[in-house]
């Protein structure tokens, strides 16, 4: 049987006000005037909440929080660290670098005439504010729930910071492309899965917070089209006076800072 402990519940709290506050709490006001037009002449269904789609993060996430506590889920990350230390693949430093392929992979369509839903200015405020969002889930996380990861190198584990960036990245990409051509907008994720794999292979992370922050990335995204309108709303009312958005990406080793301009 499972049992959640007071730390466990605390987690979930946090993430279900978290969502709340960002999915709802500035929709609402704004409901009224949203009904009234359509964005760039999108259709609304594109930037409608839907609970339909918050089936699969909400399950990736449960997983991942469960694995804390879960003596047979500990046995699987146990017997999956096992199972790699046996074979002993290569450590490489690719999985760096495939967490930003799929949204990479939305501009180079674009610029070879194969055209998404957005224009370049509103999917970079799209994508931005999906890496804010992510950012925001799993840098609070991974310092209050301090997992140790499996080389022992901190306790930064859950949830997997590289994962969620490269499944919110994979699940851009489908989302721009969903309508349009099903298996571009299907391939961001088998890049995805393959970062999420290579966390675990390099020996950074347990099943678990792969599984966890492959949900926390989709989540992301999906946030992000739901307060597209109002984000765009707010970037258009400043278009005079050349408003810049500056982002943070933050990684357990490394620090950058993400950029969106007014075009």
């Amino acid at each position: 049987m499972i049992r959640f402990s007071f730390k466990t519940m605390k987690i979930l709290i946090i993430i279900v006000l978290t969502c709340s506050n960002i999915c709802f709490g500035q929709v609402k006001s704004d409901s009224a005037e949203l009904k009234k037009q359509n964005v760039e002449n999108h259709c609304d269904s594109v930037y409608k909440p839907s609970y339909k789609k918050l089936i699969i993060p909400t399950v990736f996430i449960g997983f991942g929080v469960v694995s804390l506590n879960s003596d047979a889920l500990k046995n699987l990350n146990s017997s999956t660290k096992y199972e790699i230390g046996e074979h002993q693949p290569k450590h490489i430093t690719l999985d760096n670098y495939t967490q930003y392929l799929p949204a990479a992979m939305v501009y180079g369509y674009n610029l070879a005439g194969i055209k998404g839903k957005h224009n370049l200015k509103e999917r970079t405020i799209i994508y931005g504010t999906s890496q804010l969002i992510s950012a925001a889930f799993v840098l609070p996380l991974k310092h209050l729930v301090k997992e140790e990861r499996p080389d022992g190198t901190n306790h930064l584990s859950f949830p997997s910071g590289h994962t969620a960036t490269a499944f919110s990245s994979a699940h851009f990409l489908f989302r721009e492309y969903q309508d349009e051509n099903i298996w571009i907008a299907l391939s961001g994720y088998p890049i995805a899965l393959f970062t999420g794999v290579y966390r675990t292979l390099n020996d950074k992370h347990w099943v678990g917070d792969v599984v966890a922050g492959a949900g926390f990335g989709i989540l992301s995204t999906e946030i992000a089209y739901w307060i597209f309108p109002i984000v765009n709303k707010i970037f258009k009312n400043n278009e005079s006076k050349g408003v810049t958005f500056i982002y943070p990406v933050i990684q357990s080793k490394s620090v950058g800072l993400g950029l969106v301009l007014n075009l």
